[in-house]
């Protein structure tokens, strides 16, 4: 077997699968190839002499119309227009590796007619295009990217970004200006430092220490003014915080190093000034980087949607926007489109990808009436469907919010810490008071004693303690959120990971809630057959689709006072009289004799008093729910199953799958002081239902987990969403919780054990102010570094 590198992307592979040109080309893919010839024709095949020996990715393949990037709505969104007339955009280009990269799709923007000026940020991959749209369409500027092996999408700038922007800017600014101010106090104490051995005149040093006075107090008062600006708003607020810590090490230091220069016996510490500062920023620069990485992930996500969408109005075509979409238009998809709304199927047959919603790479079928969700792509033939939600209350827009607030929230875990972290600070300044006499009154020495002082203050880190939690909660979200699995909340990561007992409901949840009719007591004909389709036309519940979809189509019956009775049943009435649907209980609470008895689900009718019909229902158990119960007692979690159907039923179903405890023909308010009465035992339970018969329980527990498929009023108070509707997604939301948790405390002990042993040594007098800032900017980075690890494993 014979590996050799892609002569683009220099990746490598086993040379038979390899596309050869004689007399040496090889390539891995058509895309590949195409990219290599083109490169060449345009004269840009200096690109492979710039990449030196980086590899980059394959070319993208997209399913994606570039013509909507030509949209009236595209343009009005996305597209400014200059005081001289030309168009203007901030695209965020994907696939760039290095500086090559940025290079390469510079040039071949450039080279388009009509492009007057392209800039590509290395930094963030966001580039800025200005172009006459009279001669080059942004349609053939992406299809010009998407040529050479890249994609590009619209950078979204809401409130939050442009904060995000500005704070990550202002950062790097004051940054660069540190490490500028640093670097020359650097040289500048080189001659100092080789004058004090080979003898340097007192004005000279004088003059030396003048010149580092001005860069340290550039660094100081410019640089560091955040830190400043921090400790003023901690103190107004009665807080002591890290940016107090910094502040004094390094105002305390400058103080005593210009009184140094102006005659004071002692050393100067300009140089300390300047690093302490520098330090402590490319840690924070590198945590608001973080932020803004994220907030970046969010507006990928956001322009991952159409915006226009095809309706059909009086069997003509027509293009509208997708704030204009209504509930009832009729929607045409074709191949490679997304939806842009909820919807029911009106085709027999067609397939979707839904890897944006659940992470699942594999299309799913959908049949006549199935549900279309929001942001998938339709990846068969042209389909149409009708839309059941507007943009507002579609899926894609619920899950992007749902991911913004979980991303912005706190755990109790992290508002714990942050409260040690203002007695820390407060605590540290104590200790490095009491270092200070402590240290003045056994040597006597003031400038050693200072100094002394000072490494305490900076060494110890309270930004370390405040990043362990917030850096470990978001990645584990995102991790999450690409699994499809949506947290409303980061603190329910805490709570996951702590639960010791999780309820089930049984229909829909551990069952595929795909009923079938296995017996029929009596068939149904004219007005009694209509009714019976009437009410259960007005339930969402899977038993009542099960047996509407057995029935034959009946002409509508408007029935009045229609009530549904969580876990038991529905009813209504027609023409003075009750009709009744439900289980046994349900029919006998009202005043209906019903002798039946079965080891499945059954469903009574009755009208008037009279039962009229009995559906015996078999429901199929998810492949996954013994795994997951199995997976649940493995990690000492105990399992109950509560249902509202008849014992018989509740029994085998617990059997099968291994649940030892379960409660059968339970009414909602029953499941819901059921979990009450767990959790004042001190039990953390998770419910996990489907429909909303569980939206009493699933608001009592802990943390509330609905399938992706249940009704829309068990997903608004729920916790966790499982948008795959697989039990799986169960499973993985334990295994990431707990991973996560078990990192947030990993970065608690790390930076516990961190100033744990570098206080006291610093106090010991071991420590130079020089050396302490840079251990204070380590530990915050070794907690980021730890924090990256917890996607290091497959679910």
């Amino acid at each position: 077997m014979s590996i050799i590198k892609c002569n683009h992307c220099q990746l490598e592979f086993d040379q038979s699968i390899m596309i050869n040109e004689k007399p040496d080309l090889y390539f891995c893919c058509n895309g590949c190839k195409g990219v290599y010839h083109l490169l060449k024709e345009d004269g840009l095949d200096s690109f492979y002499s710039k990449m030196k020996n980086k590899t980059i990715a394959p070319p993208l393949e997209s399913s994606d119309n570039v013509s909507d990037f030509d949209l009236d709505s595209f343009r009005q969104r996305y597209i400014q227009i200059t005081d001289d007339g030309f168009s203007k955009i901030d695209l965020v280009i994907e696939g760039i590796h290095c500086a090559a990269c940025v290079w390469l799709n510079e040039q071949v923007i450039d080279d388009l007619e009509g492009v007057l000026e392209v800039n590509i940020n290395f930094s963030n991959n966001k580039a800025k295009i200005t172009w006459d749209e009279e001669t080059t369409k942004l349609s053939e500027i992406i299809e010009k990217i998407r040529s050479v092996g890249y994609n590009a999408y619209p950078y979204i700038s809401d409130d939050n970004d442009i904060k995000a922007t500005k704070t990550k800017r202002d950062f790097f600014m004051r940054m660069s200006v540190g490490i500028f101010g640093s670097m020359n106090i650097m040289m500048i104490d080189i001659a100092k430092y080789a004058g004090m051995f080979m003898g340097m005149k007192a004005e000279f040093l004088y003059l030396v220490h003048i010149v580092e006075l001005i860069f340290s107090s550039l660094v100081l008062f410019y640089s560091g003014w955040i830190f400043f600006r921090g400790a003023y708003f901690g103190l107004k607020n009665k807080i002591v915080n890290m940016d107090l810590l910094v502040s004094i090490g390094a105002l305390v230091t400058y103080i005593y190093s210009i009184l140094v220069l102006f005659g004071l016996k002692g050393h100067t510490y300009f140089d300390s000034v300047a690093m302490i500062i520098t330090f402590v920023l490319v840690g924070k620069f590198l945590e608001v980087k973080g932020k803004k990485t994220a907030i970046d992930s969010m507006d990928k996500m956001k322009s991952n949607l159409q915006l226009e969408a095809t309706i059909i109005v009086n069997n003509e075509k027509c293009l509208v926007s997708l704030d204009k979409i209504k509930v009832g238009d009729i929607i045409e998809l074709k191949h490679g489109e997304k939806a842009s709304v909820d919807g029911l199927s009106l085709f027999d047959l067609s397939t979707f990808d839904e890897r944006s919603l659940t992470g699942e790479s594999i299309p799913i079928e959908k049949q006549k009436n199935d549900i279309i969700y929001s942001g998938t792509i339709n990846t068969g033939q042209v389909v149409r469907y009708k839309a059941t939600k507007n943009y507002a209350q579609s899926t894609f827009n619920i899950m992007i919010n749902l991911l913004e607030d979980s991303l912005a929230s706190k755990p109790k875990i992290e508002e714990t810490t942050n409260e040690v972290s203002k007695y820390f600070s407060l605590t540290i300044i104590i200790l490095a008071i009491i270092t200070f006499l402590i240290w003045y009154f056994s040597v006597g020495n003031f400038e050693q004693s200072l100094i002394v002082m000072i490494s305490v203050i900076v060494i110890a880190c309270p930004c370390a303690l405040a990043l362990a939690t917030p850096i470990a909660s978001l990645i584990g979200i995102s991790w999450a959120s690409q699994k499809g699995l949506l947290f409303k909340e980061a603190k329910f990561i805490e709570s996951f990971a702590k639960a010791d007992t999780v309820v089930f409901d049984k229909t829909g949840t551990l069952t595929k809630g795909i009923l079938s009719i296995k017996h029929q007591s009596k068939e149904l004909q004219g007005q009694e057959l209509a009714l019976l389709y009437a009410l259960l036309d007005s339930s969402t519940h899977p038993i009542s689709k099960t047996i509407k979809k057995y029935l034959p189509i009946q002409k509508s019956i408007f029935l009045d006072n229609i009530k549904q009775v969580s876990s038991q049943g529905m009813m209504a009435w027609y023409d003075g009289k009750q009709l009744l649907g439900g289980n046994s209980q349900f029919l006998k609470d009202n005043g209906v004799n019903v002798y039946f008895d079965s080891d499945y689900t059954v469903y009574h009718f009755a009208y008037d008093g009279v039962l009229l019909t009995s559906f015996e229902l078999e429901d199929q158990i998810k492949d996954d729910a013994k795994e997951l119960v199995k997976y649940l007692k493995s990690i000492g979690i105990k399992t109950i199953m509560a249902t509202g159907d008849h014992k018989k039923v509740a029994k085998r179903i617990a059997k099968e799958i291994n649940i030892n405890t379960f409660y059968s023909s339970m009414s909602a308010i029953e499941k819901a002081s059921l979990i009450t009465n767990l959790k004042q035992k001190n039990k953390t339970v998770v419910m996990i239902g489907d429909g909303i018969n569980d939206t009493l329980a699933l608001s009592k527990a802990d943390v509330a987990i609905s399938m992706g498929s249940g009704a829309d009023i068990a997903l608004s108070v729920s916790d966790v969403v499982i948008l795959n509707n697989s039990l799986k997604g169960v499973k993985n939301s334990f295994y990431i919780s707990k991973r996560t948790f078990l990192f947030i405390k990993q970065n608690l002990l790390l930076s516990l054990i961190y100033n744990a042993i570098t206080i006291p040594i610093a106090m010991a007098g071991y420590v130079d102010p020089l050396v302490a800032a840079l251990s204070m900017s380590l530990s915050s980075l070794i907690v980021v570094g730890n924090s990256m690890r917890i996607r290091n494993e497959n679910v």
